[in-house]
């Protein structure tokens, strides 16, 4: 391994940040109460739940009777998905979603196929845009939720959350529950409650600096929800199990930070971004970048190499000192082509031969220089073992 690493894998998992790390410490050594417990030490606990609970609220612009806390991004969407669909089975059956969402969502939708659900996945254009006019037209008298991803995992596309919110609010058929992940949007695009005008959004602490193991799940007051977990009354009944109170904590201090820093901080990965797209562009032949160029998350460059194979190129570039990735870490063992390319129109080969690089707070001009040589040289290596010949 080379002594020297660049991590830019930051949609997939953050470090730790310090200040996040320093308010978990104590409950993860010398604070063990169950803030369930009427003790000394489990008030202790359950104080440090309501403080947590309360930055969520003061960053959301929510009430604090409407965050329910989860094991992570996937279980939060799972509990969105799963309880809110059965909950509302009695008003209607039809759930509206897109075809680029993360799998925890469409995972969960196609198993409500299974129990008679019937589930709408719209298509994007070639930059991975919803259409608002296609949810609009895809709306039913029967229609119980409509769950669009607000930033894209793996190609960056940020979609029009505002928009598609109001014209759910002004359909006079229908009045479904609107669902967003906002998983990679946190730190980077406003989520206001107010101001996104959803009913329940989606975060976790492994992509804001934040410890993994943690998410969250807004649900507006008075929207109805089965959930997941059951043997016990925690998080109002809606979420069982003893709470993860180190978690909790550092997941309210890192979407706490992640606000606080998010303006200046984009602006800077913006800069980054654009810069490391041009220079690749600049010095290696037949790239693609995938994805909106404009409307896209500030640290997201999603490139397709022809002739290159992501895989190959992924762990080249891992022998080389950088950490990247071929799309979702959920899907990392899978070998199929990235279902998200595809549906932005890339071709089988091409969707094949992409790479992801998510860029963070560490991440320096720097060292995007050095990737982008170590890139060239990568590139030029595997063209030459492959036989590839320009066109």
């Amino acid at each position: 391994m080379k002594s020297r690493r660049i991590y830019l894998d930051n949609a997939s998992t953050t470090p730790v940040d310090k200040g996040v790390f320093d308010v978990m410490k104590p409950h993860l050594t010398n604070e063990c109460g169950n803030p369930s417990s009427l003790h000394l030490e489990g008030r202790v606990a359950k104080k440090a739940l309501e403080v947590a609970r309360k930055k969520v609220t003061d960053v959301l612009g929510c009430e604090v009777g409407e965050v329910i806390f989860t094991s992570g991004g996937t279980e939060a969407n799972n509990l969105a998905i799963f309880g809110i669909a059965r909950a509302s089975k009695k008003q209607g059956n039809h759930i509206i979603t897109s075809k680029i969402e993360h799998k925890s969502v469409l995972d969960a939708c196609k198993k409500l196929e299974e129990e008679g659900f019937e589930v709408t996945y719209l298509p994007v254009d070639n930059k991975g845009s919803v259409s608002v006019e296609d949810v609009m037209k895809n709306l039913r008298p029967e229609t119980i939720l409509v769950s669009i991803i607000y930033g894209n995992n793996e190609i960056g596309s940020i979609q029009p959350i505002k928009e598609i919110s109001q014209v759910i609010k002004d359909c006079k058929i229908c009045q479904p529950i609107f669902h967003t992940d906002a998983c990679q949007a946190v730190g980077a695009l406003n989520i206001n409650i107010k101001d996104l005008g959803v009913d329940s959004l989606t975060f976790n602490g492994s992509k804001i600096y934040g410890p993994k193991g943690i998410g969250c799940l807004y649900l507006k007051k008075d929207t109805e929800i089965e959930p997941l977990m059951i043997g016990g009354s925690q998080e109002r009944g809606f979420r069982a199990g003893t709470e993860n109170v180190a978690g909790i904590v550092g997941l309210g201090q890192a979407l706490l930070l992640a606000e606080k820093m998010r303006v200046k901080e984009s602006k800077r990965l913006v800069t980054l971004r654009d810069y490391f797209i041009n220079k690749i562009l600049k010095n290696i032949e037949g790239v693609i970048v995938n994805g909106n160029q404009k409307l896209r998350l500030p640290n997201n460059v999603n490139i397709s190499i022809k002739g290159v194979e992501g895989e190959s190129l992924l762990l080249m570039m891992d022998e080389a000192g950088i950490a990247c990735s071929t799309g979702s870490a959920c899907s990392a063992t899978d070998l199929e082509p990235s279902y998200v390319l595809l549906a932005i129109g890339s071709s089988l080969e091409m969707a094949h031969c992409s790479i992801r690089f998510s860029l963070g707070r560490m991440t320096t001009k720097k060292d995007l220089d050095f990737v982008v040589k170590a890139l060239e040289k990568c590139v030029c290596t595997i063209r030459r073992m492959s036989g590839f010949k320009k066109k």
